[in-house]
């Protein structure tokens, strides 16, 4: 199983780059962030023509989040990350997609910082860790994956320097990651790929991407029950090469969820 996640920065004004990306690489599930669009104007019917059943979750001129199933329907588990009812920003989608707990999110950017965007990232950074901990420990395979607006650490970003003050990379930010990933939770592209530069977005400013001055902000983090699946991980950096594309590239994980079955059959022999 091909899992990916890809900020599209506009599903309206990028909709032909990922139908593109659809049919060349056919994940079987895609977690889309920054859809920018509501609900009524999700292009569902395009999407179902591409091969993808779709659930979603707009917001007028910002956010908005949704997680496509090639061939099959994902079953909606949770629209909201849990911990504050008044929170109207979409930015969380749950499902169970071929047996698998798919949560797709878009963390807040919080700049500029300091100031009540940041804290507000931060906030709503800390409902995510405690949601994270019910999920870390499931006997169900869970992957967590989108658009997390952290750099882990310098060595997930070309240069560190023109970027001290930006949100992506406070200590504050990075130690709210930290802690989460210390919860037991695998991220699949460093896990995998240890000391290469891997970047998945690229800032359109001062020809970043023709420079490759990118940063690591997409993530794809398994729990302990999904983590023996791992098999292989990476960036679809062609996407960011296209015209008028995404400043970001879809991230991948792909999965032999037989490795999940076999330990299983065999517990079950034993008893």
């Amino acid at each position: 199983m091909k899992i990916a996640t890809f900020n599209v920065n506009g599903i309206k004004t990028r909709l032909p780059h990922l139908l593109r990306w659809l049919e060349r690489e056919q994940p079987d599930v895609a977690c889309l962030q920054e859809l920018k669009a509501l609900d009524e104007t999700f292009p569902a019917q395009e999407i179902r023509d591409a091969g993808y059943h779709a659930l979603w979750k707009g917001q007028r001129s910002w956010n908005g989040v949704a997680i496509l199933a090639r061939g099959s329907e994902p079953l909606e588990i949770r629209r909201t990350l849990p911990g504050d009812d008044a929170d109207e920003q979409s930015r969380y989608l749950e499902a169970a997609v071929g047996g698998i707990v798919v949560g797709c999110l878009y963390l807040p950017n919080g700049n500029p910082q300091p100031g009540p965007k940041f804290d507000y990232k931060l906030a709503w950074f800390e409902r995510l860790i405690a949601h994270a901990e019910s999920l870390v420990a499931s006997e169900h395979p869970v992957i967590l994956c989108g658009d997390y607006n952290v750099v882990p650490t310098d060595a997930d970003i070309y240069n560190p320097r023109s970027w001290l003050k930006d949100a992506l990379l406070q200590p504050a930010s990075r130690e709210c990651y930290r802690r989460l990933l210390a919860q037991g939770w695998t991220d699949a592209i460093r896990h995998l790929h240890p000391d290469a530069p891997i970047y998945t977005f690229w800032d359109y400013f001062r020809q970043h991407w023709q420079k490759d001055s990118g940063l690591r902000i997409d993530h794809l983090l398994l729990n302990r029950t999904l983590a023996p699946a791992l098999r292989a991980a990476g960036v679809d950096r062609w996407v960011r090469g296209e015209e008028k594309a995404s400043d970001h590239a879809p991230t991948w994980v792909e999965l032999d969820l037989d490795a999940l079955r076999k330990p299983r059959s065999a517990a079950r022999k034993r008893s």
